[in-house]
């Protein structure tokens, strides 16, 4: 969504988003990753759907897997407690999807520090 109405919504989204799977989700599913961040919130112009990014991070690639897996199956439940919240006519769909970045940075770090490494073996 483009414009200055469209940022301050994703932003608002986000916020709330956020909000809710830190509350209301992790009471009811505390088997949930420690640090879930929602990283992104895109809606469509016509506020029928939204992307919502995010990002888990925990050593155990499994339970971070699974808690990602948690929230996809929860979004109507998110999108239910977020028409509570937010004052819209109509609350989008939401699709979650995850965002590598966190990964992605790890990643690059860990290159970083090859390089970093094998050049010191060689001075």
């Amino acid at each position: 969504m483009k414009g200055v109405r469209g940022e301050r919504l994703s932003g608002e989204f986000q916020k709330e988003i956020s909000s809710i799977i830190s509350g209301q989700l992790r009471n009811k599913y505390p088997e949930l990753s420690a640090i879930i961040s929602v990283t992104e919130a895109d809606v469509a112009p016509d506020l029928k759907s939204a992307k919502v990014y995010i990002s888990v991070f925990d050593p155990n690639k499994e339970k971070a897997e699974n808690s990602f897996e948690i929230i996809k199956e929860n979004a109507g439940f998110i999108r239910r407690e977020l028409s509570k919240v937010m004052h819209l006519r109509t609350v989008p769909e939401l699709r979650f999807l995850k965002d590598g970045s966190m990964e992605y940075g790890e990643k690059i770090d860990k290159i970083l520090n090859d390089l970093e490494t094998g050049n010191e073996r060689n001075d």
